[in-house]
């Protein structure tokens, strides 16, 4: 997966990293005074001078994640954009340098992006699924380098588990992921163009006997139901629908409420009417739902 800028864009991206790259970084007394102003006075000028003061540092960590494929301008844009996070939120009554604090936010901010542009499937969620994502080509390289191989054995991908604290089916997974690419299901197979790769893809859905099935039993159950509701008086069939069948439910002490009754009377008088729907819906099913209740 590689991206290629047209040469107004890259022109753009050049000038604007020229730039970033002659601003000279701020003193640490500069900087926490800029970061003050703008704590206590919101004074948009002081954040301004001090974000483009470290734009470098944004230019020079997106650089890093540009062997992702990824246009070069958007991962600096996603470095800027946390850069401003780190600004708005650095305090500057801690002992840290700002780039410090910055690096975490702009890093962050760029992973996030390419995580979610890398690819069309989802790579990772968890922070240890990012973490293989972001660690896998340089862990695999190393142990390639030492052990003089090409690609990875049965002890490599335990290595790379055991360091990153995931499972071994998620390195597999990751290094299937990370050899290919994105492709659409519309691609053919073969030279002849009659096949695509979505014709050899399983459903995994029901067949239609099987939903004529589940229709048939979810017809019964409802039917079961409702015969079971006719078995019981006014006041017990206002509290099984309030408290099982009505999408907001209600406590026992509001039915009491409602009612005139003490929660604990609600209470048996439900027990009662379980007890009916059960063996009205046994009568009629033999048996079959009667766990439901």
């Amino acid at each position: 997966m590689s991206y290629i800028d047209d040469p107004q864009t890259q022109k753009a991206n050049t000038d604007f990293i020229r730039n970033a790259m002659n601003e000279d970084y701020l003193e640490k007394e500069d900087e926490l005074n800029l970061a003050r102003a703008w704590r206590d006075h919101e004074d948009e000028k002081s954040l301004h001078k001090l974000v483009q003061a470290y734009t470098r540092l944004a230019v020079s960590l997106a650089m890093k994640f540009k062997h992702y494929g990824l246009p070069v301008g958007d991962l600096i844009q996603e470095g800027n954009i946390g850069l401003m996070e780190a600004a708005m939120r650095f305090d500057p009554e801690r002992d840290l340098r700002f780039s410090t604090y910055a690096s975490w936010w702009i890093r962050a901010s760029i992973q996030d992006y390419v995580l979610r542009n890398w690819s069309i499937v989802r790579t990772g969620s968890t922070s240890a699924q990012k973490s293989l994502f972001f660690n896998m080509r340089r862990l695999r390289a190393k142990i390639e380098n030492r052990n003089e191989t090409e690609g990875l054995d049965d002890a490599g991908r335990q290595e790379i588990a055991e360091t990153l604290g995931v499972k071994v089916n998620d390195v597999i997974a990751m290094e299937g992921r990370l050899s290919g690419s994105d492709q659409s299901l519309n691609a053919t197979i073969s030279d002849d163009g009659e096949q695509d790769w979505q014709s050899m893809l399983t459903d995994e859905g029901p067949n239609p006997e099987d939903v004529v099935t589940v229709l048939k039993d979810g017809q019964s159950r409802s039917e079961w139901l409702n015969s079971a509701l006719g078995d019981l008086d006014d006041r017990e069939q206002s509290i099984i629908r309030q408290r099982h069948l009505d999408e907001d439910t209600v406590t026992l002490e509001v039915l009491g409420d409602q009612l005139g009754i003490s929660k604990e009377r609600v209470r048996q008088i439900e027990k009662r009417a379980m007890e009916k729907m059960k063996n009205s819906i046994t009568d009629v099913s033999d048996g079959e739902y009667a766990h439901l209740f």
